[in-house]
């Protein structure tokens, strides 16, 4: 018995000083499409195509800005123009104040954007009788 104990602890040593074949996985490289980049203008154009929907509903409003705003970039005037409208067809004043508090957020501590954008877009918010949160007080929290 001892001798059947003595082998297997024998063999079961081996075993943890065999070295095993090491497999590698090959490395899989990836292939970015490398496809046409959209330009300036043509980002524009998308989504002012997508706030002027004529049956654009709420949801599609706050899910295209948040989207808008996850960019790094601040929108255009001619885009936060439309999403105002879209605001102003689905008489949403709350929206439509809110797209303009993160369009001073984003602009973050460049302070010329924000007043250019409010410069660009003053026809049409007096056009749709929507006040800058500076108007109505809410701007010094």
């Amino acid at each position: 018995m001892f001798r059947a104990a003595l082998r297997l602890s024998v063999s079961g040593a081996r075993s943890l000083t065999r070295s095993r074949p090491q497999y590698t996985a090959s490395v899989a490289a990836r292939s970015y499409s490398h496809g046409k980049q959209e330009t300036d203008e043509e980002f524009d154009a998308r989504w002012v195509t997508y706030f002027s929907k004529p049956d654009i509903d709420a949801w599609e409003l706050r899910k295209g800005m948040n989207t808008l705003i996850g960019y790094d970039l601040v929108p255009e005037p001619k885009i936060l123009e439309a999403a105002l409208r879209a605001c102003r067809r689905l008489d949403d004043l709350a929206s439509a104040i809110r797209i303009l508090e993160a369009v001073k957020d984003k602009a973050g501590p460049h302070k010329e954007i924000y007043p250019y954008v409010i410069q660009e877009l003053q026809p049409t918010l007096s056009e749709l009788g929507i006040p800058t949160p500076e108007e109505l007080g809410i701007d010094k929290a």
